[in-house]
């Protein structure tokens, strides 16, 4: 029996596509358009066999073959998950393998909106440290890790890098950028793809990168996010579109193939005043033709339709085109150059929306093509399943954790008290901490239960932020003030009068440390560090050299005057981009953070 020509190897992706198209019916067609989550039974209260049920829905029912896998507990779990959804792609009319993307799961902070962490899988900075690192080689080997880690679970596709640059100190999504300056975002950007990819193109050893959230989705209006409904506007009074493009225009020019547009509406500008998923000057105007991309264009998650994450309703975040109807949104979107839908699956809708010609199937096809030759590229259809076993070894590879620990010290930016004396801490140092269980870990300190009695005191403190009782995310996205309240800084201040204070503060968010400066010998910037990391640190363990990715400010008076879209615009910042203090230390506890 002779093969169809798609499932022939040796024939080109381009080949392979032209084969496979015209085999189609325009709902298997419908189901490449949309991009869902899929959800672990484990890891949400699902039983096994509604869990299956679901997926059996939208694999052999919707002919859906692109998902994101949203949970997981471990490598060898997802691994399964996704050999079993594969098990039932393969038994579709044309066996389409599917392709499996997630979100960052190497992250110090965990979300089902922005990125769910796996335990066992190494532990990076979020990336806004390795933007204090400032090296592309380390974004490279971060992007590499990343790729192992996938491969071995059998999710080919990476939902990002963030190419966005961290202009308004508010944005709640800031710690998944690269930082402030442009320079530095795009050439971490392209390393951090690289690292990805695996080779000088895309092949099966791959991932695709996913780049967003375009066109920068930095300039949030008062730092409030677009994925929250109540707060649409991107805005420039600045004036810097072309600033927060430069990005995005070079990793194109390096050859990415897939490209996420973000929620926001922008406001000021020349470009519509709808979502960008919608917005044809932004889309076909801008991305597909002054900067001459040609790959696979994704809408963020339920710009079209709704979905249920966590028990919380999320969408439509279809802003400037609430009034329309789902097969309107679809047509608009298709008819700009959208390729897919991210989170939706709304494949009958689709099939509509070409039966009464508000697009073509001629159009549609040509998603259908970028989206087959991206699956072909990477060698799926040869490659669907993955071996449990590599997937136990690569998940819990004692050398990735490594790297992942070395990074997590190596992005400490140390912004007082080199001078000071106090650092490194000899063995033996009584120490008073909060904010750090010093019973948690090995260390050769001595752990005491009153600052009266302790020769130092530690405070790790997270960036300031605010609840929003009425974000329909719950406080999953952190926004409002970054000065420290009125009750940390009297706590300080108390400590300080007792023993000397270092604090460790969670760069998240740009905190104002103004009002604890004064108070604490030393300050130590992280961006997601271990209770390990941060002892070993302490103990000389860490040549501190790093620099910040963001300016510090000085006052949130500072920060609500400065202009979203325009880089390090805050009034006389208490620290700038590219402060840090050198400390050069040799301490036999060195070893420790990379062991």
């Amino acid at each position: 029996m002779t093969i169809p020509d798609y499932l022939d190897p040796s024939l080109t992706p381009a080949q392979r596509a032209a084969d496979l198209i015209p085999r189609m019916t325009l709902a298997e067609k419908a189901g490449l358009l949309f991009h869902p989550q899929t959800e672990l039974p484990s890891s949400v209260g699902l039983s096994e066999e509604r869990a299956a049920e679901i997926a059996r829905q939208d694999v052999t029912d919707k002919l859906i073959s692109h998902f994101n896998v949203l949970n997981g507990t471990s490598a060898v779990e997802v691994a399964a998950w996704t050999n079993r959804l594969q098990e039932q792609a393969a038994e579709t009319r044309l066996g389409i393998p599917i392709t499996f993307s997630s979100d960052p799961r190497n992250g110090y902070r965990s979300t089902p909106f922005t990125g769910q962490s796996i335990d066992e899988l190494s532990k990076w900075p979020e990336p806004i440290g390795l933007g204090a690192i400032g090296d592309p080689e380390r974004a490279r080997e971060f992007g590499d890790t990343v790729r192992r880690e996938f491969l071995s679970m059998g999710m080919r596709v990476y939902l990002g890098p963030m190419a966005d640059l961290y202009t308004e100190p508010r944005w709640s999504r800031g710690f998944g950028t690269f930082g402030e300056d442009v320079r530095i975002v795009s050439e971490l950007t392209r390393a951090f793809i690289a690292g990805l990819r695996g080779g000088p193109r895309l092949g099966s050893s791959s991932v695709a990168a996913v780049l967003k959230h375009f066109p920068g989705g930095g300039p949030q209006k008062d730092g409030n996010d677009a994925v929250d409904s109540r707060f649409p506007d991107q805005v420039y009074p600045g004036g810097m579109q072309d600033l927060h493009l430069r990005p995005f225009r070079d990793a194109i020019a390096d050859g990415v193939t897939q490209v996420m547009t973000y929620y926001g509406r922008p406001l000021g500008t020349d470009w519509e005043e709808v979502g960008f998923a919608f917005n044809a000057p932004v889309v076909r105007e801008l991305l597909r033709g002054r900067l001459g991309y040609q790959g696979i264009v994704m809408s963020d998650w339920n710009v079209v339709g709704t979905a249920v994450i966590e028990g919380k309703v999320f969408g439509p975040n279809a802003y400037g085109v609430e009034d329309a109807t789902i097969e309107e949104r679809l047509g608009i979107a298709l008819a700009n150059g959208v390729d897919q839908f991210g989170g939706d699956t709304l494949t009958d809708e689709l099939a509509r929306v070409v039966r009464d010609g508000l697009i073509s199937e001629a159009r549609l096809d040509e998603s259908v093509q970028r989206l087959l030759l991206e699956k072909f590229r990477l060698g799926i259809f040869e490659q669907r399943y993955v071996d449990l076993d590599t997937a136990r070894a690569v998940g819990s590879d004692p050398g990735l954790a490594q790297k992942g620990r070395r990074a997590q010290a190596d992005a400490m930016v140390l912004l007082s008290g080199a001078e000071g004396g106090i650092l490194p801490l000899r063995p033996l140092t009584r120490i008073y901490a909060e904010g750090v269980d010093l019973a948690g870990v090995e260390h050769e300190f001595v752990a005491v239960d009153s600052p009266a009695d302790a020769d130092i005191a530690l405070v790790q403190l997270d960036s300031p932020w605010e609840p929003d009782p009425a974000s329909p995310l719950g406080d999953y996205f952190r926004t409002g003030t970054l000065e420290f309240p009125d009750a940390t800084v009297a706590h300080v201040r108390e400590l300080a009068a007792r023993a000397p204070v270092v604090l460790f503060v969670y760069l998240e968010r740009p905190a104002v440390l103004t009002s604890l400066l004064p108070h604490v010998g030393a300050v130590i910037g992280h961006f997601g560090a271990s209770e390990r990391v941060i002892l070993d640190a302490l103990a000389g363990g860490t040549q501190f050299g790093s620099r910040l990715p963001f300016d510090l400010p000085r006052s949130m008076a500072a920060v609500e005057a400065a202009r979203e879209d325009v880089p390090f615009d805050t009034e006389d910042p208490l620290f700038r981009t590219g402060d840090g203090q050198v400390l050069r230390l040799d301490a036999p506890s060195a070893a420790r953070a990379e062991g």
